[in-house]
């Protein structure tokens, strides 16, 4: 292998993982910057990683020398201590301060480690802009925080994010937001259809009515128009 392609948050990151797959020093390579780093607007969305090629250079032909015993030269030795390891929640908090901070919010992510994944509760001031209409910008930072998590975790990492205590008073919302058309569809005898929601909150009005007497769920539609439709059994 003389090329490598590799990617990170900066060129240095990308730089320093083609040095690691090719176990070199930085000078016995060529090094072509393929892709700058992006953040895209208020680093919502667009998020691109920096690309670079790391190419050997030709080695000039030389002497025979003597074998050697098999040892790690120096320069890599000193490549791999110098290899950062990352905390792929540490990554993902910097990331959602730095999006924040973009905002032009100073906020605070509080990590709690539960049996399924991690909690990330936002804490500040004007969390309105974090949570957005119906926690619409919350679930796309979310979505791009756990990106994040999983580029620097050996292993799937899973993430919710939390700000206000808004994921309780949504569910709460929602359930009461069942029961109300539940009746609905009761006194009229017709079906009632919701309007598109995610997955997670579809799974909500699901649950709440999954055993009720008289009315079923189910879901009609193609993400990320899929709705709930609420019919009597």
């Amino acid at each position: 292998m003389t090329t490598v392609i590799t990617s990170g948050k900066t060129v240095e990151d990308a730089v320093n993982q083609g040095l690691a797959e090719l176990g070199v020093s930085r000078d016995k390579v060529e090094i072509q910057v393929l892709e700058q780093p992006s953040k895209g607007f208020l680093g919502l969305f667009g998020v691109k990683a920096a690309k670079v090629e790391v190419s050997l250079l030709p080695v000039p032909e030389a002497a025979p020398q003597p074998i050697k015993p098999a040892t790690p030269e120096p320069e890599i030795e000193a490549l791999l201590e110098g290899v950062a390891v990352h905390n792929p929640y540490e990554e993902a908090a910097a990331f959602l301060k730095e999006v924040a901070a973009g905002m032009g919010l100073d906020v605070e992510v509080h990590i709690k480690k539960q049996r399924d994944g991690h909690i990330f509760n936002i804490s500040g001031k004007d969390l309105g802009m974090i949570i957005g209409r119906r926690g619409q910008t919350l679930d796309a930072l979310q979505y791009l925080t756990n990106i994040v998590a999983n580029r620097y975790s050996e292993s799937f990492v899973r993430i919710v994010l939390d700000a206000e205590n808004f994921r309780q008073r949504r569910r709460k919302t929602l359930e009461d937001l069942a029961e109300r058309l539940a009746g609905q569809a009761i006194r009229t005898g017709k079906e009632v259809v919701l309007e598109p929601m995610p997955p997670l909150e579809r799974k909500v009005i699901h649950a709440k009515l999954q055993n009720h007497p008289q009315i079923k769920t189910l879901s009609k539609g193609e993400e990320p128009n899929r709705r709930v439709v609420i019919t009597l059994k």
